[in-house]
């Protein structure tokens, strides 16, 4: 495939024009070396904004009713475009976040791998939902009517950028992918980290929506402060959803304002998890310097700046959880500090692990070396008892970062006992052999409460793109434990159910008409039919 050029503007690109912003300006930072980047951002006002949600807002009739085919062919012109981009995507995220060639080069990969992914959804169809009940006009007592039903788009989106993943959860990432897939136009809110990534990937957008003949409205990306422009789209009546992926503090802040709304609209906002692992007595009688390894690669890949990282670590108590320690210390003491996405981020973490080292009853396990970079600081691993770390709530609060806590515990009812404390997470590991199913089994239904997905005998850092996936949790993981911000379920958070009551067939939507002409899988009369299948 040839590849594009991409001048940067510096402005928004609202409805498919470059628009400078009526604000101040910003710039992007290289984390590495705080140095400026250029060039330099020009932020909207909210009368610029206000013309990216009614440009939203007057694709969403067209946009939402789109064929299949399409509709998928436009997910994969997007795409295509971002591919076609080449190494300078790469170069600039580098630039813009510190984070190594080949991670950057993978999430592009998952990007463009999860549009192509639900370009196959659009085509399946499945997630129209469409369920008839045929009349039954001589039923007693009284006759049943025609009803039909279908999942519709909600309408307009808006959706955050995340910081720690420039590209996959970013302005052509999963909420933008699962949100345009549903039928929904999307105005994207830029993180003001990586500006320069998401003007290259906005303007492969932009040309893919020009490409396929549709509305300019389809999608917008605007630069703006988060406290005021970001405030100001939730709250604009055009947006109907929010898609957010930061701080507890930031979603929770999008949720109020959403909530307080005229019409209040869902925050799907994935927040703040810190992901426990639970080790037990036959998985520690194995290579405890490989599993110690393992855990710190965990912890440290990415500078910890994943939303999966095990912040949290649980091992039986006297000798065997003293040789974890020990094997962790070993792991860990060579292992070097990555450069961290900003330096805002990077003294958080510092504050953080200089408060979580300050508690009573904590004590330093194991220590890194600092990186080269002075955003690159070493990473920690804490250590403490169940009984600590009941009574102390400073310890159950996420750490950004590669940092970690080693919990020690007693018995298989204290540990059931302190899952049963545990906030919500998206994640939680069980470390396990055969020898200790009698004592894991308790604590699952306690963990189904807890988290969204539970792993045996793996890590939580990395989340696959497919069918079965749930990137999601129980508050504070998530703002609603329902969905999944990951994988094909994603496009149920933008959909909703109209059902059509004896409606002439010549009316009805396309998915529901009688002939079935998108060729779609239906529930008829209970029973699933397949495309082609008679009814």
């Amino acid at each position: 495939m040839p590849t594009t050029e991409t001048t940067l503007a510096g402005h928004s690109i609202i409805a498919g024009a470059q628009v400078a912003g009526n604000g101040r300006t910003m710039n992007g930072f290289d984390p590495r070396t705080n140095s400026v980047l250029e060039p330099a951002y020009t932020l909207i006002d909210e009368d610029q904004l206000a013309a990216a949600t009614a440009a939203a807002e007057e694709a969403f009739e067209s946009f939402s009713s789109l064929d299949p085919e399409t509709h998928a062919a436009f997910l994969e012109k997007i795409a295509d475009n971002i591919e076609a981009v080449g190494t300078e995507l790469v170069e600039r995220a580098m630039a813009e976040t510190g984070l190594p060639e080949a991670r950057l080069t993978g999430e592009r990969g998952r990007t463009t791998g999860q549009l192509r992914l639900f370009a196959q959804v659009v085509r399946q169809g499945d997630h129209r939902g469409v369920r008839i009940d045929p009349a039954q006009p001589e039923r007693q007592p009284m006759p049943r009517a025609d009803i039909r039903q279908r999942k519709v788009a909600l309408g307009p989106v808006a959706v955050f950028g995340a910081s720690n993943f420039p590209l996959a959860f970013s302005t052509a990432g999963g909420d933008t992918a699962s949100a345009l897939a549903a039928g929904c136009p999307v105005v994207f809110k830029a993180h003001n980290a990586h500006p320069g990534t998401s003007e290259i990937v906005g303007q492969a957008i932009a040309e893919a929506v020009r490409d396929c003949g549709l509305h300019p409205g389809v999608f917008s990306l605007i630069y703006g402060p988060g406290t005021s422009i970001g405030q100001a789209l939730v709250a604009d009546p055009a947006i109907k959803a929010v898609g957010f992926t930061g701080s507890r503090s930031g979603g929770t802040a999008l949720m109020a304002t959403a909530a307080a709304r005229p019409e209040p609209i869902p925050v799907y906002a994935e927040m703040s998890s810190i992901n426990p692992v639970f080790f037990f007595d036959g998985a520690l009688k194995g290579d405890l310097d490989a599993l110690a390894q393992a855990y710190t690669a965990s912890v440290t890949g990415s500078s910890g700046q994943l939303c999966t990282a095990p912040g949290l670590v649980f091992v039986p108590a006297g000798e065997t959880g003293d040789r974890f320690a020990a094997a962790v210390n070993r792991a860990l003491a060579t292992a070097p500090g990555q450069t961290m996405l900003t330096k805002g981020i990077a003294d958080s973490w510092n504050s953080g692990v200089a408060a979580l080292g300050s508690q009573d009853g904590v004590e330093l396990v194991a220590k890194g070396q600092d990186g080269a970079t002075e955003n690159a600081p070493a990473p920690a691993v804490f250590g403490t008892s169940v009984d600590t770390f009941l009574s102390n709530p400073v310890l159950h609060e996420e750490i950004f970062g590669a940092a970690s806590l080693i919990i020690r515990y007693a018995s298989a009812e204290e540990l059931v006992a302190a899952a049963r404390r545990l906030e919500g997470q998206l994640t939680a590991t069980l470390h396990l052999t055969d020898e200790d199913h009698a004592t894991v089994a308790p604590l699952l239904p306690v963990l189904e409460r807890k988290a969204g997905r539970i792993l045996a005998n793996g890590w939580p850092t990395g989340v696959e793109v497919g069918h079965a996936m749930v990137h999601g949790g129980p508050f504070p993981a998530t703002s609603d434990s329902r969905t999944t911000s990951v994988g094909t379920l994603a496009i149920e958070r933008f959909l909703r159910p109209v059902a059509y009551q004896n409606i002439p067939d010549a009316l009805l939507p396309a998915p529901v008409r009688e002939s079935n002409p998108w060729h779609l899988n239906r529930r008829i009369d209970g029973t699933v039919k397949r495309a082609g299948e008679q009814a």
